[in-house]
């Protein structure tokens, strides 16, 4: 603002100083406002990602576990948001705080601040919960709902804030939004979280997964796959486009601010920006549906929607790391090597009896780390400086800025796989050790809606037609009236 003045100043003549500061303070009011308005709409659009997930899970299990897995859906959201407001947000982002974890800011206290407004715990929040929403679908149609509660909480409140400070705030010991000590002198580019939260949600939905064991008839006695198909291929779509509408939010908005300037009286600001990360995010996922589409008809003879639904988010999720600092046609790339990453981890959960049944471990683990790996090697030096101006010029390996951000992107994966797995790991491991993860034998082939939530999804007769139906109406016939004599 001070450099606003100096030099409006002179143009406004001689003792014009504070005509130029109220001036300049009117441009910066209107900046805040234009830029909490863009962050909020795209928290809106995240949210709504959350209907995407429930009509993605319940299209992709049986008709007989849709009322629970709709539930864990909108539970994830409430318990999430809870969570988030009295520990994670501070987990996260309390500042100042050291480089593991955060340690202010709990319960939102001193926000709104010159760090941080109510926008920023909203749009946070729903990255949260979509990190718990993966995990729901690796391990559905065989848990015990306590078991939905403990681990939502538990992944919200502590285990994601704890990434996400790791890698995006300001003190967090990887992040490129440090002011000093970057790791390897480059810091993680994570933009809006191939690994922070698709990797985290893919990796606690493995271990919850794998600890639980596949569902009753998924491999048969001699260890054959058998497919235990999701009952409407209706409601996949609708997931899958509603999940693809979001990811407008959750990458483009992922800047926070839409106002900033690049070069003063120029075209090109941040507003240019976001409209590219939009576009490198519709190339991956793009991209990534048709390679599936074709590779599919080649191993399997069949033109299948619900593949080519999972490769598109599958190169959806890996964009997310760096759909801000790569070009358009690095997208292209991304998104084809992601649908190959999804089919090959298919391929290896079969061969070793893994049963995910919305393969979120595989789309969200195995394209996270893809798309971390992706951002090493291709981050375009422009790109980067605007992006990320206050960290050193690091970017990616085959475009000539070397392997020290390359480098960087590595221990991301692997402190993230670390970190979920001995929490996560460790929580899934004590339910079942406890008894409270895996439903009875009997539950899981009757169904949970009608065990565990009193009834089917979809009603197909009124309960007053399915109670006539055993009434006969008596037939009532004529008899002629006698001759009078």
């Amino acid at each position: 603002m001070a450099t606003c003045s100096a030099d409006l100043a002179p143009l406004l003549g001689p003792n014009a100083t504070a005509a130029a500061d109220y001036i300049c303070n009117k441009f910066t009011d209107a900046s805040f406002a234009v830029d909490n308005t863009y962050l909020l709409f795209s928290a809106y659009l995240v949210f709504a990602m959350q209907l995407g997930f429930a009509m993605l899970c319940a299209g992709s299990v049986r008709s007989k576990n849709t009322m629970n897995i709709m539930l864990t859906n909108v539970l994830d959201a409430a318990t999430g948001g809870l969570f988030y407001y009295l520990f994670g947000f501070a987990f996260a982002f309390g500042s100042p705080s050291n480089g593991f974890i955060g340690r202010h800011n709990f319960v939102l206290r001193s926000i709104p601040s010159s760090l941080f407004d109510y926008s920023n715990f909203l749009y946070q929040w729903a990255f949260a919960i979509a990190a718990a929403g993966i995990t729901s679908g690796s391990i559905a149609e065989r848990t015990q709902f306590v078991a939905y509660l403990i681990y939502s909480s538990f992944l919200t409140g502590f285990v994601y804030p704890v990434v996400s400070h790791w890698f995006w705030s300001a003190d967090g010991w990887a992040s490129s939004f440090r002011a000093d000590d970057f790791l390897f002198g480059s810091g993680v580019i994570d933009f809006a979280g191939s690994g922070v939260v698709h990797i985290v949600g893919g990796v606690a939905g493995l271990w919850g997964a794998l600890i639980e064991g596949p569902r009753i008839g998924r491999f048969d006695h001699s260890g054959r796959s058998v497919a235990l198909r999701g009952h409407s291929a209706t409601l996949v779509v609708l997931g899958t486009f509603m999940l693809w509408f979001g990811w407008y939010g959750f990458n483009p908005g992922s800047f926070n601010k839409i106002s900033s300037i690049y070069t003063s009286g120029s075209y090109y600001g941040q507003w240019s920006a976001v409209g590219r990360t939009a576009v490198t995010t519709t190339l991956a996922g793009c991209t990534a549906a048709l390679t599936t589409l074709f590779t599919k008809r080649i191993l399997t003879g069949h033109w299948n929607v619900t593949d080519v639904c999972n490769g598109l988010l599958g190169g959806l999720a890996a964009i997310t790391s760096g759909c801000s600092v790569v070009e358009p046609w690095a997208a292209v790339i991304c998104g084809f090597v992601a649908a190959l990453v999804l089919i090959g981890c298919n391929k290896l959960a079969e061969k070793v009896k893994f049963d995910d049944p919305l393969e979120a471990a595989q789309l969200h683990g195995g394209c996270g780390a893809w798309g971390v790996l992706f951002t090493g090697l291709f981050a375009s030096e422009k790109y980067v400086r605007e992006v990320y101006p206050t960290r050193p010029v690091r970017y990616g390996l085959f475009r000539g800025g070397g392997g020290r951000l390359f480098a960087a992107q590595i221990i991301q994966i692997l402190v993230i796989v670390g970190w979920v797995s001995a929490t996560m790991g460790t929580l899934f491991y004590f339910l079942h050790r406890f008894g409270l993860l895996r439903i009875s034998a009997d539950d899981e082939m009757a169904g949970m809606d009608l065990t565990r939530h009193g009834g089917l999804a979809y009603v197909y007769h009124d309960e007053d037609e399915t109670h006539n139906q055993g009434i006969q109406m008596k037939k009532i016939e004529s008899h002629p009236t006698p001759p009078s004599v």
